[in-house]
């Protein structure tokens, strides 16, 4: 598979498509502007779903749904909740599709706090693609995007869980690049928190040999610790597009995708009653 046919790593929104299969509802990482749900059907963000499948659930509706486009080249798992927080579910759902079609490609969305523990495994039930959120470099900052994180059945809190944090997404991209998985580095602009750093995310990703770059506008959403910082200013997110792609090449056709999302990204749609 080439980038080409991959609808979120190619450079324009190509007629290719996929389908996110949401069966990953758990969260290792409260993030300060997220707020999961799985009933909003009206609503085009990473998080939302109508529904969360369970793996045999998620097979048959994608062997529903396969027929439907001629060009479904990718299954994604992009949550509701972190895919790697809910790794049994999600390598029983990719075994049993991969045991249908051996064409397939598989790709997706985790935080990477616990990539490095499972990335051979993603590796061998045929994953290729992997989009990993990084927000931030600095603890600090990290302290300020991030609520918690949940590891081993505890909640963990403070700079030093920010600092682990930090160190499993370098860990994880690091040994996903010497897997030959072609990686994505998402980063959420957050104006007034981290958007004086996201050069410096695009430098790191380039010297770790990352495929592309997603910088994404954060979406104020109510409920959240962040609900009332503004959007962020069109002219901004071009100016560190410009300034990041001077480093790495940067997705430019990102549509905010539902964990339910189907089709090409030029014609979104979530989940599909068959």
């Amino acid at each position: 598979m080439t980038l080409e046919t991959h609808p979120c790593f190619t450079n324009g929104c190509s007629d290719y498509a996929r389908i996110h299969l949401p069966v990953a509802p758990n969260c290792n990482l409260q993030c300060n502007y997220c707020l999961r749900k799985f009933d909003c059907a009206n609503e085009c963000r990473p998080g939302v779903s109508s529904k969360v499948l369970k793996p045999l659930e998620a097979f048959e509706y994608y062997k529903s749904i396969k027929g439907n486009f001629a060009k479904l080249t990718t299954v994604g798992i992009a949550g509701p909740g972190d895919a790697l927080a809910n790794f049994e579910e999600v390598y029983k759902t990719l075994s049993l599709i991969r045991a249908f079609d051996k064409e397939v490609y598989f790709c997706l969305s985790t935080n990477g706090l616990l990539l490095p523990d499972y990335i051979n495994a993603l590796k061998a039930v045929g994953v290729g693609y992997i989009t990993v959120t990084v927000n931030t470099l600095n603890a600090k900052t990290a302290l300020q995007i991030y609520d918690c994180m949940y590891l081993d059945k505890q909640k963990w809190q403070g700079q030093e869980a920010m600092s682990f944090l930090l160190a499993r997404q370098q860990k994880g991209v690091r040994k996903a690049k010497a897997l030959g998985i072609k990686v994505k580095i998402n980063t959420v602009a957050i104006p007034s928190v981290n958007t004086d750093e996201i050069t410096d995310i695009a430098e790191w990703a380039a010297g770790l040999s990352c495929d592309v770059m997603n910088i994404i506008p954060m979406l104020p959403v109510a409920g959240t610790k962040f609900a009332k910082l503004p959007a962020l200013k069109q002219s901004v997110l071009q100016d560190l597009r410009k300034s990041s792609s001077l480093y790495i090449r940067q997705m430019l056709h990102c549509n905010h995708c539902r964990a339910d999302a189907v089709g090409c990204l030029k014609k979104e749609k979530g989940f599909e009653k068959t």
